[in-house]
């Protein structure tokens, strides 16, 4: 780190991953600091800085001075595990701050005293630390995959607490599309095939959330709770919740979407297409995810609400550590609850790749519909939208047919098209937004559109933008669309150039280009339209031209203009 970056935070305030401490801060202080960043996504901390980010320089921790290799061999000595951080120090405005860099750990630490602390934002925005009770503990384990909580033991539970209904359930289900090997096990051998019965014969959290009892749930894992409810407006039309096992929850809200999901439709050819509001898949995978990925030792519910705007599936706990809104489509699989997770793929109910989510995308997309979003998420929840507008028919129809001819239209695809029918053109920076890599990939996927005739790419470089082709709006009935949109950008860019001439005085190709977001050779054309039309004039020649406002004409000797 340097100054200049030093700075930066200094003047971002204090955040999650950034901490500000006094100059005399003491060794327990800072190991407890260092120890609440590791255990949130690590961190910044700076000594010497007060709390409104003014610096006040760090008091020497070493006789005369501060030795950076001290202060981390302070840390790796009162941490446990040991957490390794880099110490450096920086002179800023006379003072010298002692930034000790935190690195995301893949364990829950603690100091070697006992004390557990997180990181955590306030009512107010503000970031605090605060001690970790034991639940929590257990929670960020299983965020960060170093426990599965769903393979603790519960000595008290038995096999006899277990629904005979919901074993055959589980047996039902994977005979109709899952696992087969496990069809002919017995009770016991199922619960161990599936990592729910351990070598000490004790039965799991795992065996208790699948296939228990209305009264083994209520026993031992009072905080699982699963609701489903229908509002109209601010008022219920329905409401259910209660400590269900999770197959039997996510069956029964299935259904009650269900019926509550009308469907539009389309013909494609001699085919009637329904586009329901909601795609099975998106179902399935939505309402799955948020049973396999909650945090089992947080109170509150995974709840299932429907509305005449939207489907909302809400769960407590946040992303598991490394997945955030901004890679969720990219993220390797990382489920909080990997032999649950097992089990559902193993039932046959959840996508066997771990890609549940990329295929609720698609199955909304493919719909004429947006895919869902998951804005409304927080650090401590995850909540997925999918809203009930109309569908776009028109693109609902192209890609239906689209398959019926065995053409594969990938997420990146629909993501592509839904984007320029909602906005007429695409960047390359908001395609990377949309799929989630980087801007290079982007591209990639945007050009191979280009070459297979979906999309048109217009200007150079940076400025390129890119379209529905003709053919395209074609195969959608809508060529005049197409006349439009070209018409519109003709206009539109001959206003601009008029009026960066009269600003500037005159324009060159390369700032038209620039201008306009369009190639060197259209930015050409552009120019000499105008200079025929009269409405620019032509000074110098090649490269060295410039295009101003023609000059008023010489008076005729008749007195009229010449």
């Amino acid at each position: 780190m340097d100054v200049r970056a030093l700075r930066d935070l200094l003047a971002g305030g204090e955040t999650f991953t950034v901490e500000f401490k006094a100059g005399s801060i003491d060794d327990s202080k800072l190991v407890e600091a260092v120890v609440c960043l590791a255990n949130g996504r690590g961190g910044t901390l700076l000594i010497g800085v007060d709390d409104n980010g003014a610096v006040e320089g760090a008091a020497p921790r070493h006789d005369h001075e501060t030795d950076p290799r001290r202060v981390k061999a302070l840390v790796a000595n009162r941490t446990d595990p040991a957490v390794l951080v880099d110490c450096t120090i920086i002179e800023i405005d006379g003072c010298e701050v002692v930034v000790i860099v935190v690195p995301v750990t893949d364990r829950v630490v603690a100091t070697i005293n006992g004390r557990y602390l997180r990181r955590s934002i306030d009512i107010h925005g503000q970031p605090q630390c605060l001690p970790m009770r034991p639940h929590e503990v257990v929670s960020r384990a299983g965020s960060i995959g170093a426990q599965d909580y769903t393979r603790v033991a519960i000595p008290a539970l038995t096999i006899d607490d277990l629904s005979q209904v919901e074993l055959k359930r589980f047996r039902d289900l994977a005979r109709g599309g899952g696992d087969e090997t496990i069809l002919n096990l017995s009770n016991k051998e199922l619960l161990m095939a599936l990592g729910f019965l351990g070598m000490d014969g004790h039965l799991t959290v795992g065996a208790l959330l699948l296939f228990g009892s209305r009264k083994s749930i209520n026993d031992h894992l009072p905080a699982l709770e699963i609701g489903f409810q229908e509002l109209s407006g601010l008022d219920v039309r329905a409401r259910s919740s209660g400590p269900v096992p999770l197959l039997r929850a996510m069956t029964e809200i299935v259904d009650r979407v269900h019926a509550r999901n009308p469907e539009e439709e389309i013909d494609v050819g001699l085919l009637r297409i329904p586009l329901p509001r909601f795609a099975d898949t998106t179902l399935r995978e939505l309402i799955a995810n948020a049973l396999v990925h909650r945090d089992y030792t947080a109170l509150g519910a995974t709840v299932v609400e429907i509305t005449e705007e939207a489907l909302v599936v809400s769960n407590p706990g946040g992303f598991p550590e490394g997945v955030t809104m901004a890679n969720l489509l990219t993220s390797p699989p990382r489920p909080r609850n990997p032999a649950l997770a097992d089990a559902f793929k193993r039932a046959g109910v959840v996508d066997r790749t771990g890609r549940g989510v990329n295929r609720a995308f698609v199955a909304q997309l493919k719909l004429g519909r947006p895919a869902p979003s998951y804005e409304r998420s927080t650090p401590t929840s995850v909540v997925a939208r999918v809203y009930a507008g109309l569908a776009d028919k028109d693109l609902a129809g192209f890609v239906a047919e689209a398959g019926t001819r065995g053409e594969v239209l990938s997420l990146q695809d629909l993501l592509t098209l839904h984007e320029i029918r909602l906005n007429r053109l695409i960047t390359t920076s908001r395609a990377a937004e949309l799929f989630q890599v980087d801007p290079n990939e982007a591209r990639a996927v945007l050009n191979r559109l280009a070459d297979s005739g979906l999309v048109e790419a217009r200007g150079d470089r940076k400025g390129r933008t890119y379209h529905m082709s003709a053919a395209l709006y074609r195969r959608l009935g809508q060529s005049a669309q197409y006349v439009r949109v070209r018409e519109f950008d003709d206009i539109q860019q001959e206003q601009m150039v008029l009026t960066f001439v009269e600003r500037h005085g005159s324009i060159t190709r390369a700032e038209a280009a620039g201008l306009c977001r369009i190639d060197s050779a259209r930015a050409s054309r552009l120019l000499r339209r105008l200079r025929d039309e009269n409405k620019l004039q032509m000074v110098g020649k090649k490269r060295a031209s410039r295009y101003l406002r023609p000059a008023l004409s010489p008076p005729h000797p008749d007195g009229g203009s010449a």
